[in-house]
């Protein structure tokens, strides 16, 4: 399952619009981009957060029908060209959580609410499902302090390291500048499922560079490899 194939097993022989209206039903957003947490029903103790760009194909820009840079299809222009960045939440396993799609050039931190109400994990049995973690755990694109007070409010711990221009501002301000937030270093490392999630998604040559047009096939092709690695 190394490369996904946009076609249906024995039907090889049907046109062009009747696989991808087929495929599109399979992989729309009625079906797909329902909470991933539906797969089972963990504890949500842990969560890591990340972002990361995904070069879009030369062809999104080749000839008549292509998809323009437009927020729409989370397709913008980066240095490095036309791109997707896709914000992940994973638990401790590194299994995924929440997926958002946005054009390359957008910023981590706006992201993180959008992330976060998308997590629905329910629990066998009556009751709303649960979408607050123990402890959120970040990189420096999160460390702001509208951030912190935002987690705060919500009752989420977060580890967060700070960054440096933030810690040479409270330190000019002597006692003024208030107490540094609290950062444990030892959990910090596990934000590295987070990465290890992401290469796993990195492993399916459809997923590694973004060769779908409309978000909603890409956001397809995501949750069907996230229910891959929660089924390992």
């Amino acid at each position: 399952m190394r490369a996904l194939r946009h076609r249906e097993a024995g039907q090889e022989s049907l046109g062009f619009t009747t696989r991808w209206v087929r495929w599109r039903r399979r992989r729309g957003p009625f079906r797909w981009g329902r909470g991933l947490g539906r797969i089972v029903g963990p504890r949500l103790d842990v969560l890591g957060l990340d972002a990361r760009i995904h070069n879009a194909s030369p062809d999104q820009s080749h000839r008549g029908g292509a998809v323009p840079a437009t927020p729409a299809e989370a397709i913008g222009r980066s240095r490095g060209g036309l791109s997707t960045k896709i914000h992940l939440a994973v638990d401790r396993r590194g299994r995924p959580l929440s997926i958002v799609l946005t054009p390359g050039q957008v910023g981590d931190n706006p992201q993180l609410l959008p992330v976060l109400d998308a997590i629905r994990i329910n629990a066998p049995g009556p009751g709303r499902p649960r979408k607050r973690p123990d402890v959120l755990i970040a990189d420096k694109g999160y460390a702001h302090n509208s951030t912190r007070a935002i987690l705060r409010r919500r009752g989420i711990s977060h580890v967060i390291p700070e960054r440096t221009d933030q810690r040479a501002r409270r330190a000019s301000k002597g006692s003024g500048g208030g107490r540094p937030p609290g950062f444990d270093r030892a959990l910090y490392r596990e934000r590295n499922v987070v990465e290890r999630c992401l290469a796993r998604f990195k492993q399916y040559r459809d997923l590694a560079t973004r060769y779908a047009k409309r978000a909603v096939i890409f956001r397809g092709s995501l949750t069907l490899i996230a229910a891959v690695i929660w089924l390992r």
